[in-house]
């Protein structure tokens, strides 16, 4: 979801931005109403998050998935391999991607357990001299998420926010690189927002091409090419909004309560269940299953009459998945719950 009122503000503006007599779609990413846009939302960001100087803010195109690649062409430089967790769909398809580039040595592997916990910290495998330590916060498919930010020493440490930024307060300043993907907490798909040391910038792979270099990103303001500019905007208005929510720790009050209330409902059921060790549930996507499979089709048509949408679960899962971002009201997670008691006591 994004935030009823950003939409509001971006339909208001749609036609003509600010009197520029021009909608931002239409707007050159270098003329002085875009630079505008796009300076107030990479301040809005660092206020929020506390990103100091020492950080480069890249807002750039495509997908988490770029990263992949991105960051062993920019983080590998004389090392000869890099340290991964393996805790998921979203870490497996990170190693698979580094393996093209370096030897990867997996820290921990959850998959034993189907992704359904992470193993305990004295069966971490980590390495002395790895180039960096990368992991993935939250799993979006399995619904599985740290507790904490794991203990790397002085290895730089890579996160893949996608699915957790702007949820909690992050300690930008324990991180080599963070980055996320627009479209779960920040806007529309289209944006892959790059938190980097800038320690880290400037020693890429030989071969590597310009567009991955996120020197080159940073020495021109995200805008060599031209950037996602919509998405880019919407972003800012979206960090508006989260600022008059009362920032990151307000928000993560109301997203620990929207997940607890769900978890609470699941858990004193016998009709639906959660297979994830509670100590790493996710507060963002929450995967449940039913007693009784053959019931999923009619939930889903039932619950989307009640205006909840989006429930049906990963298809290498099954089940159901509710996802509660930030823009999700607390109101929504109520009705959900209110619903799934009631199915239950009719079907359960």
């Amino acid at each position: 979801m994004l935030p009823d009122e950003v939409m509001e503000i971006a339909q208001q503006e749609m036609l003509d931005w600010h009197g520029s007599g021009m909608s931002v779609m239409e707007m050159s990413h270098r003329g002085r109403e875009y630079t505008s846009i796009a300076k107030q939302a990479e301040a809005d960001l660092r206020e929020l998050a506390g990103i100091s100087d020492d950080y480069a803010v890249l807002f750039l195109q495509g997908g988490a998935s770029s990263q992949f690649s991105m960051i062993p062409m920019n983080l590998l430089r004389d090392k000869r391999h890099a340290d991964y967790f393996n805790t998921g769909i979203w870490s497996a398809k990170a190693i698979a991607e580094a393996s093209r580039y370096t030897q990867v040595n997996v820290v921990a592997d959850a998959k034993p357990s189907h992704y359904q916990t992470i193993p305990d910290k004295a069966l971490w495998q980590l390495s002395d001299d790895a180039a960096y330590v990368h992991y993935t916060p939250n799993e979006t498919i399995h619904g599985i998420e740290f507790a904490e930010v794991p203990e790397v020493g002085s290895t730089p440490l890579v996160a893949d926010m996608s699915s957790t930024i702007l949820s909690r307060p992050i300690e930008v300043d324990r991180f080599g690189l963070i980055y996320a993907g627009a479209q779960k907490n920040i806007g529309p798909a289209g944006l892959c927002i790059v938190i980097v040391h800038k320690e880290l910038l400037g020693q890429t792979l030989p071969g590597t091409p310009a567009m991955f270099d996120y020197k080159l990103h940073s020495d021109h303001g995200s805008m060599y090419n031209t950037p996602a500019t919509y998405s880019w905007y919407l972003a800012g208005l979206v960090f508006q909004w989260l600022k008059r929510q009362g920032g990151l720790a307000e928000m993560a009050k109301i997203n620990e309560r929207k997940a607890n209330k769900l978890y609470t409902a699941i858990d004193a059921s016998d009709f639906y269940s959660n297979p994830v060790d509670p100590r790493y549930r996710s507060w963002m996507n929450i995967p449940f299953t039913l007693a009784d499979s053959t019931l999923d089709e009619r939930f889903l048509t039932e619950a989307a009459e009640q205006g909840l949408l989006s429930l049906k679960g990963h298809r290498d899962l099954g089940g159901m998945r509710a996802s509660l971002y930030n823009a999700m009201p607390e109101a929504g997670v109520d009705k959900l719950v209110w619903f799934m008691s009631d199915f239950e006591r009719r079907f359960g």
